[in-house]
């Protein structure tokens, strides 16, 4: 026992050396520092069992803890006088008072089981055992202590005196296997690891497919004629580089005489000569005789017609058309199988705000090159939704991305529900129109948040560092919000910013189930409450058209209006934040449809549910822009507000439009396409306005219709997709679809008429497959098709980048948004296609009408 005390008072009274090793602790863990608070179950074993000293447990003395017990440091306690001792009674005491916060609480059940009055604690100055005290618990151990016996090496001298002169001998001792006891040295070097953060770039050099393998032939020409057709580089001799040697080994060895001989010139370095040279010439009296001669004479006389004719040619037509090539250019219309592909550009995903959720919708911004935006929705049950509809919760509805920063969202939107689908305003891109799950219609003003899309790229290639929030903080973050404090932020660390919704529907008023498509109206005419079109003198998009399976079609107007006075229990307050614009201020949950639509079956009280539709005048949205390479300049900002301040005009005032057609196409919930009329007609027997019934409904998917679209280069020729296949109508032809495909194994889930070229489309499958159909190449089949995720595809969205690069952006049920970029087959029409689409299309129309008078007349015999 006398040894181990021995020892435990010779560890006390080391050396300093460990005090190097825990100068970085030290600092750490000053008499001012932060106390570990453990309650039961965090109960462990604080003696030093591991180093041989089961009596020491290393304590934090809080300096409340050392004005309690007068162990200040420094004052009560030094280096030299180090120990204190306090009363067990003074101990449990503070144990009563101060409970799990007391500094002694860790040790609690030492303290209790102590046999003395008095327990010793020492200030350990060098943070020998990890702390700033520690505390000695038995008796032994502080009588040794307090009266330490002599040293080991006073024994020792005595007996160097009293054995002088004899020579000793020392038993071996085996070496005892000591525990490993980390001091941080691993944290050291992992912080002096040398890492490689910085990206590597990397180039890749392609060349055109069709061009491998081509023969190459080399011709003659002069260099000088050929601007930049060579450069001479000379070698000459950096001054920057050369260093003067100063010191040289060197080792010489005894050799035979050794001599060096050279022929031809001294060559210093390479340089590029020419030799220049002048043709031979006629003299004078040479040149008089040959223009005098007959043999001159009579072949000026047999070139001339051919000479004459050679040159009224180059007038009429260009000499150097190169007609191979313009034939390449037809035959490449359709192309190899080989050519025709979607190569991956980029791919947006994020596992905190895209996990669990599903893109139903995908915009590309009208004028921010690069900048796309995608709705996402959680993937919750029906009755998910409605538990969550209670809690007062803003949702990530929209997500903007940007080429230029693919890892981390612009923007993001925020509104009370999820949003299925969205579109851009085409009078101002700052205004977004949104559909959300519950029914309501949401509007955004983004322009606060427009010079920072614009300056996207910038901001990427600068610096990035970002700090990402934690999970648990954002989600407290959002609980903690409801619907009188929204939550609204400029942006978080990681440089995303946020926006609130300006103004929603009233819940009253709006589609009791999910909105599943949302179109402006064209900024030439508007609509009243009878369905009749005007004229649209502001020239700005004011009104919107939604539908929903509850069986309706709403229009609604996002001008103020003359509202009737609401009592004092129907209204609805909201504090909206000081950094939401006022935009829509006068809608918010006040806004009312402009008309409803409900679209009855014949001669049955039941009702037809919409799910997409397609008005005939909507053909703007698919416009090409002339202007497209001008996308890629950084577009000024706007400065004009054209939403600002509107009133609804006066009917008395505008002019009606007759040559606006009312129709529109519209695919249901079951499978059908419905074609409708939007003018409010009055009951003669109620004298209430009700909606026409549809003129004509066919039955040709077998379950819902999930894109009903015309296409951009015709008006009136509209591509729909649903269940196992798509059909192509024709506006005015009422037999049914011109084209109808097969039935396949697996199910449509999207569809999108290509941008530039009138007979190409995309449809995408539930199996992550998009089918590339190609009408001039093939139309029993699709011309290509190719894999884009695992999941399902859920919307097909294309945009003119420039005349020479189109991208495609695909959406799959997994959260990741997918740009591939268009090869030149498909992006590059040729000059005589559009042409040859409108003749299919014509032959189709006479096929379905021959094929429908033969019936009639099988069915007459």
């Amino acid at each position: 026992m006398s040894e181990n005390l021995k020892s435990s008072k010779t560890t006390l009274k080391g050396p300093k050396t460990s005090a190097k090793k825990q100068k970085g602790e030290k600092a750490k863990q000053s008499s001012k520092g932060k106390r570990k608070q453990l309650d039961k179950k965090d109960e462990v074993d604080l003696s030093m069992v591991g180093i041989g000293h089961p009596e020491i447990f290393p304590l934090v003395f809080t300096t409340k803890t050392q004005e309690i017990f007068n162990c200040r440091v420094d004052e009560d306690v030094t280096e030299e006088n180090c120990f204190k001792l306090i009363k067990k009674e003074d101990i449990i005491q503070d144990l009563k008072t101060r409970a799990a916060i007391s500094d002694f609480h860790p040790v609690r059940k030492i303290v209790l089981e102590y046999p003395g009055e008095e327990l010793l604690v020492v200030f350990d100055a060098n943070f020998q055992y990890g702390q700033n005290f520690y505390l000695v618990a038995s008796e032994e151990a502080k009588e040794n202590f307090l009266k330490p016996p002599e040293t080991a090496e006073e024994k020792e001298e005595e007996n160097e005196e009293e054995k002088e002169g004899t020579l000793e001998v020392h038993p071996y001792k085996r070496p005892v296997h000591k525990p490993w006891v980390s001091l941080g040295s691993e944290k050291e070097v992992e912080e002096e690891s040398v890492k490689d953060y910085v990206t590597k770039i990397k180039y890749m050099f392609s060349r055109v497919r069709r061009k491998f393998g081509a023969p190459i032939r080399f011709t003659d020409k002069n260099a000088s004629h050929v601007k930049g057709s060579y450069v001479e580089c000379t070698s000459y001799e950096d001054k920057s580089f050369s260093i003067k040697l100063l010191e040289k080994d060197v080792g010489v060895q005894m050799v035979p005489k050794v001599r060096e001989a050279s022929t031809q010139t001294k060559w210093t370095y390479p340089k590029n000569a020419a030799t220049q040279y002048f043709p031979r010439q006629l003299s004078n009296e040479e040149k008089e005789e040959s223009l005098s001669s007959e043999k001159l004479k009579e072949f000026l006389t047999s070139v001339h017609l051919r000479m004459e004719i050679a040159l009224q040619q180059n007038e009429i037509m260009n000499a150097f058309f190169d007609d191979w090539k313009a034939l390449a250019e037809d035959e490449s219309s359709s192309g190899d199988k080989s050519d025709v592909y979607l190569k991956a550009y980029q791919s947006f995903t994020d596992t905190h705000y895209l996990k669990d959720r599903s893109i139903s919708c995908v915009c590309w911004h009208p004028t921010i090159y690069g900048m796309i935006a995608e709705s996402a929705t959680q993937q919750l049950s029906y009755e998910g939704r409605i538990n969550r509809s209670n809690k007062l919760l803003m949702q990530d509805s929209i997500i903007f991305w940007s080429f230029f920063d693919p890892t981390h969202p612009q923007l993001i939107l925020k509104c009370p529900d999820d949003i299925y689908c969205f579109q851009f305003s085409p009078s101002d891109p700052n205004i977004i129109a949104g559909g959300c799950f519950n029914g309501q219609v949401v509007l955004w003003d983004i322009s606060h948040y427009e010079e920072k899309l614009q300056n996207a790229k910038s901001v990427a290639v600068g610096d990035k560092k970002a700090v990402n929030m934690d999970n648990a903080s954002v989600l407290n973050l959002l609980e903690c919000n409801d619907m009188s404090e929204p939550s609204f932020m400029e942006g978080n660390e990681s440089g995303t910013h946020q926006a609130r919704y300006c103004a929603s529907s009233s819940i009253e008023y709006s589609h009791k189930t999910t909105i599943t498509d949302i179109h402006w109206l064209p900024d030439y005419f508007e609509v009243n409450r009878m369905g009749t079109t005007f004229e649209n003198r502001a020239e700005v998009c004011v009104q919107l058209v939604t539908c929903s399976p509850d069986c309706s079609i709403l229009f609604w107007d996002i001008r103020a209006t003359k509202l009737p006075a609401q009592r004092p229990s129907e209204k609805v307050k909201e504090n909206m934040p000081p950094e939401v614009p006022d935009t829509f201020k006068h809608l918010n949950f006040s806004w009312k449809p402009l008309i409803k639509l409900n679209l009855c079956k014949s001669n049955t009280s039941m009702e037809y549910s919409p799910i997409k539709i397609s008005l005939l005048e909507q053909h703007y949205h698919y416009k090409i822009s002339d202007n497209a390479q001008s996308l890629n300049k950084p577009q000024a900002l706007t400065k004009e507000r054209p939403y600002a301040q509107m009133s609804v005009p006066s009917n008395k005032t505008l002019k009606v439009l007759e040559s606006i057609s009312n129709n529109f196409f519209v695919g249901t919930k079951d499978g059908e396409i419905i074609y409708s009329d939007w003018k409010i007609k009055i009951d003669s027997a109620s004298g209430k306005p009700v909606s026409k019934k549809p003129s004509h409904k066919y039955i040709i998917h077998e379950e819902a219709v999930n894109t009903v679209q015309r296409s951009p280069f015709f008006k009136d020729i509209v591509l729909t997709v649903g269940g196992w296949n798509f059909a192509i109508w024709k506006e005015g032809v009422t037999d049914g679809p011109i084209f109808q495909s097969s039935s396949t194994a697996k199910k449509y889930t999207t569809g999108h008429w290509s941008l530039t070229r009138p007979g190409v489309f995309f449809i995408g499958r539930e199996d992550g497959n998009i089918d590339i159909w190609d009408l001039l190449k093939k139309t029993h089949e699709p011309s290509h098709f190719q894999n884009i995720s695992k999941s399902m595809i859920t919307c097909i969205s294309p945009w003119i980048a420039s005349p020479t690069q189109q991208f495609l952006a695909v959406s799959d049920d997994s959260g990741v948004l997918h740009v591939l970029e268009i090869c030149q087959i498909l992006s590059h029409s040729s000059s005589n296609e559009e042409v040859n689409v409108l003749d299919y299309f014509e032959r189709e129309v006479k096929h379905l009408k021959n094929n429908k008078k033969y019936q009639e007349f099988q069915a007459t015999e």
